[in-house]
């Protein structure tokens, strides 16, 4: 892998020979937990991702074994009113809409604790990949808080209203297993596995059209629509999607029995 951005201190970014960029946040001493510079680099992380041509892919994890991102640093709630705790809210979830919204893959490879902003984090994502020893959580009530980083809006969205009450309201910590079975997760695998699972399903995905996959990324991101304004939406972005070369390269390319050469245009 090699090193794209500097000067980072809090997270790493690297781009590998495949074009998948690995953003890790790396503080294990404090559990990879989110502070306002960790926010800042993931977001610069992020923005490079998606500018970067060469970039097809993204995979977020937290450095070490034991933490994805145990959730914001409770040492700067000391300092949070109620006008101060809208704006810290708000900076967050523009951070994660930044990652919902990129037009490339982006994968979560949750290799520990996820709780409060760290599965938050992981929920922004497009898939999620958790090594089995991973811990899914939203604790946020017993600190007399909500979840603040888009948990109340994407959790039942991924999980239905009923179990992501449940999440919300008791504050109580899941297993990778569990977090599978409830569709939280799609993947689990043994720790070792983690970075492997997660590339794979990136090869597999960057290896269809790149417009495709944009296009159906945001009809996905927008599927909480009512159903009429879904379809609406659906059928616009299907004709897009016929008025590109990669359509016409992958339909010549099935009827002809040959591999697509995709350009992403």
């Amino acid at each position: 892998m090699s090193t794209e951005t500097t000067a980072l201190q809090t997270v790493r970014y690297e781009v590998d020979s495949d074009g998948f960029a690995l953003i890790t946040i790396n503080r294990p001493d404090k559990h990879n937990a989110l502070n306002h510079q960790v926010l800042t680099e993931l977001d610069r992380c992020i923005r490079q991702a998606r500018q970067d041509e060469a970039v097809k892919g993204v995979i977020i994890t937290g450095a070490g074994e034991k933490s994805f991102c145990a959730g914001a640093d409770i040492q700067q709630f000391r300092e949070l009113d109620a006008y101060s705790g809208h704006r810290f809210a708000l900076y967050g979830q523009a951070v994660f809409n930044r990652i919902e919204e990129m037009p490339k893959p982006v994968i979560a490879a949750v290799n520990g604790y996820a709780l409060g902003g760290g599965c938050e984090l992981a929920i922004a994502c497009h898939l999620r990949v958790a090594a089995d020893h991973a811990v899914f959580g939203q604790p946020e009530v017993s600190l007399g808080l909500i979840p603040g980083y888009g948990g109340t809006q994407r959790l039942p969205r991924l999980i239905g209203r009923g179990l992501a009450a449940e999440l919300i309201l008791t504050g109580e910590r899941i297993s990778a297993r569990w977090a599978f079975e409830i569709g939280l997760v799609n993947r689990v695998v043994p720790i070792e596995h983690l970075l492997d699972t997660a590339r794979e399903l990136l090869q597999k995905i960057t290896s269809k059209a790149p417009v495709a996959v944009a296009l159906a990324l945001e009809a996905l991101r927008q599927s909480d629509l009512p159903l009429r304004q879904g379809l609406r939406l659906e059928a616009a972005l299907f004709g897009q999607a016929c008025g590109t070369e990669d359509f016409r390269e992958g339909v010549d390319a099935f009827l002809n029995r040959r591999k697509p050469v995709f350009k992403g245009r």
